[in-house]
């Protein structure tokens, strides 16, 4: 490096930060934030609720397709700010996520919304919910959301200081009447530090129009709100609010000492630029359930800092307020575990919550903050039996969040927070497998009667827990039903899913926690001696734990195939080998796993016109042919058709329906007829089945180096571990592992 290389980079630098700075209007004089008022009236009037709201309206939604509906997804809870993304921030961005809970989402975005058309937070948001089903990571990542969204210009916030100057003496500046060194519309905001002899800042970061007499302030937002457009009314906390005790001690004492010049006033006003921050407590705070009261006074005259304040102000007793409520004004208090405080420890809070202040030993403190609680279902059952529970009642919002029911969700979080952190290869389906058995643990068998629909009732009745699994997840019907059956459960899962949440035992309330399985997968991952982190390895630890019988979900008792969690393991691997089995098919070249689709619809063409009595045009040779006998007889063997009229008969009205439903759509077989599809392709399978174990047995023989297998089979072999290495994202080593299961559990000699 040159000479100069390190200082011309370190003035680079400090051109960059000073530039930074000014651009993001760090420090304003009274006048100049007002300017910044006229221009922007709603951005800079804003009080914490709708702060938060613009907040997630600022990084924007999106629609997200589920088997029950298009959900609204906001795009805070994916940690997406835009910014530029690392590798490692994409890592933490899929670790801190919020997997799933949209209902959650909207239902708090609901609130937000209420919060504004009332002119404040007016209520606790209470989340409640099993342990583990992430109620902190929701609060976690709103704090994270409103720490970026400030650094942003639609985000800036602002706080005042009082600023008192040295005088040409040395002295601290005194309470003169006579214009001496001030002019009109001069101001203190942007003195150099060493002019400076005090500093006084808003502990609890109050607004800086709260400087201005209420009705000229209400005057002043009026007529900013007109001439912007804002037809919407101004929050309580800028409209009505009035300054904290010791500000407002500050600003009668120079109001008194200028004789009522307000300019001279807020010339003492510097307007500061803030940042929400988690780690520095600034906006974004959470309080744990300690018996304590959430908010204090201090007395500051003493303090050698202001020592050189003006004799008016010395003489006053100021306090000011300090801890977790003060902390968060401005953005959102968390409240954690709330319920699990004696009653006594945050009673306060109803007056708090109904009058926007809380009541300290010399003033009250006014409150500019969402307040969001947390609980588990224990507590808050205790607490709704609690004679006090009817003065809360009215001024909580309870929000349900229970553990996830969608698979892929699940499988969201292990992918995030489990395997980045694990050092070795971690096996294709691992993660599904975890969160395929949570998910099975939660559900609960479907009750007919509750269903408005009496066949959808019986049909959801019928379901096994991974059929339900599935249908929740991808919206598969099983192949099982009849096409008419299939059409109503498809058309009701909305309301499947919504029958398991109106239950007071609702899905979701029990079941494994994400906490335990994490716990499991790190134990899977722990043993050394192992070449990857397998499903194998997961069912494992997974037997050992639900031999334990430690958790009370483990101690329920079976209802018909649900909640038998030990049976849920081999349902599970049952479902892993499928997968791996399908894989295996597809790699092998043996197969194309979309042939029954090219079959059956050669099988409908064909019917189609032999029911016309049409001839077929053949694209092969370019003749009009009779429709072909011997593959229409052969379908339906494959099918178990009994009467091929009647069989064709309905085939063809189905087919005709689907066309009156769906105009300009091609007929989508795999939906309209799941059962016979699936028949084809296990046919087509079976009738290779042979060919594909010993392929199989030819990719394990290869992965152990066995010496003795043939040229031909090695050969072959060899094609399906590169297409499952490349495609399928296996390793040798797990490639091992997997098809080892597989042949072992179906291919055996």
């Amino acid at each position: 490096m040159s000479e100069g290389g390190p200082k011309a980079a370190l003035e680079t630098i400090r051109g960059e930060i000073k530039a930074r700075f000014e651009a993001q209007k760090r420090v304003l004089s009274f006048a100049e934030y007002l300017e910044l008022v006229q221009e922007h009236p709603r951005r800079y009037t804003r009080d914490a609720a709708r702060y938060l709201k613009d907040c997630m309206d600022f990084f924007g939604a999106y629609r997200v397709e589920r088997p029950t509906g298009t959900v609204k997804r906001w795009k805070v809870f994916d940690l997406d700010f835009g910014t530029e993304n690392s590798g490692h921030q994409a890592e933490l961005k899929m670790r801190d996520r919020l997997a799933g809970h949209e209902a959650t989402q909207e239902a708090f975005y609901r609130v937000l919304d209420g919060f504004e058309r009332e002119g404040r937070a007016n209520r606790l948001v209470l989340l409640h919910g099993p342990n583990g089903s992430a109620k902190s990571t929701f609060a976690a990542c709103l704090m994270r959301g409103l720490e970026a969204y400030s650094d942003t210009d639609d985000g800036a916030l602002y706080r005042f200081s009082w600023i008192f100057p040295r005088t040409r003496e040395g002295s601290g500046i005194g309470f003169s009447t006579s214009s001496d060194d001030l002019g009109q519309g001069d101001t203190f905001a942007h003195l150099p530090e060493e002019r400076i002899t005090a500093k006084l800042q808003s502990s609890v970061r109050e607004h800086p129009l709260l400087l201005l007499p209420r009705d000229v302030r209400q005057r002043l937002i009026a007529d900013a709100y007109a001439s912007a457009g804002v037809s919407e009314a101004a929050p309580d906390w800028v409209w009505t609010s009035q300054l904290a005790r010791k500000n407002q001690q500050i600003f009668q004492a120079l109001l008194t000492a200028y004789r009522g010049d307000l300019d001279r006033v807020l010339a003492h006003i510097q307007v500061e630029r803030f940042y929400i921050s988690r780690r520095y407590r600034v906006g974004a705070v959470t309080i744990g359930p300690q018996m304590s009261v959430d908010a204090s006074e201090r007395q500051i005259t003493a303090d050698r800092s202001i020592e050189s304040l003006p004799a008016s102000l010395s003489a006053l007793t100021l306090f000011e307020p300090f801890g977790e409520l003060v902390d968060a004004s401005g953005g959102v208090v968390e409240y954690s575990d709330l319920l699990k405080r004696p009653l006594d420890a945050w009673k306060y809070l109803l007056l708090a919550i109904e009058n926007g202040e809380v009541s300290l030993t010399m003033s009250n403190l006014p409150i500019n903050a969402v307040m969001l609680a947390s609980s588990n279902e224990l507590h808050l059952s205790a607490f709704r039996q609690h004679p006090e529970y009817n003065s809360f009642r009215g001024r909580i919002v309870r929000i349900r969040m229970s553990y996830l029911l969608d698979v892929h969700c699940e499988q969201e979080i292990y992918d995030g927070q489990i395997v980045p952190q694990i050092p070795r290869h971690v096996a294709p389906h691992t993660t599904y497998v975890a969160g395929l058995w949570a998910v099975l643990t939660r559900f609960r068998r479907p009750d007919a009667d509750r269903f408005s629909d009496s066949d959808l009732g019986t049909i959801a009745a019928s379901l096994s827990p991974i059929e339900k699994a599935d249908l929740l997840a991808d919206g598969i019907v099983p192949a099982r039903f009849e096409a008419d059956q299939a059409k109503v459960l498809r058309g009701g899962v909305a309301e499947i899913a919504l029958e398991g949440a109106t239950a007071s035992e609702y899905e979701g309330l029990s079941g494994a926690s994400p906490r335990e399985i994490r716990m499991l997968l790190l134990d899977a991952a722990s043993d050394d001696t192992a070449p990857c982190v397998s499903p194998v390895d997961f069912l494992s630890r997974l037997e050992e734990f639900c031999e334990r019988d430690d958790y009370d979900f483990l101690k329920e008792q079976n209802d018909g195939l649900y909640r038998d969690h030990r049976a849920f393991i081999e349902a599970v691997r049952e479902r892993w080998l499928d997968i791996v089995e399908s894989e295996l098919r597809t790699a092998s070249g043996l197969i194309d796993e979309h042939s029954h689709l090219g079959l059956f619809d050669r099988y409908v063409t064909h019917v189609s016109h032999s029911v016309k009595q049409e001839r077929v045009h053949n694209p092969v040779t370019g003749q009009d042919e009779d429709p072909d006998l011997e593959l229409m007889n052969r379908v339906e063997d494959k099918l178990d058709v009994d009467n091929s009229k009647v069989f064709r008969d309905d085939l063809l009205g189905a087919i005709a329906a689907w066309a009156i439903d769906h105009p300009d759509q091609d007929v989508d077989y795999e939906r309209l007829f799941p059962r016979y599809l699936e028949q084809l392709r296990q046919a087509y399978f079976d009738e290779r089945r042979g060919q594909i174990g010993e392929i199989g047995r030819a990719v394990v023989a290869l992965l152990e180096e066995d010496d003795t297998l043939e040229s031909d089979l090695r050969e072959g072999a060899q094609q399906a571990l590169n297409v499952l290495t490349t495609r399928c994202g296996y390793e040798k080593s797990s490639a091992k592992v997997a098809l080892g299961a597989l042949v072992a559990a179906r291919y055996r000699d």
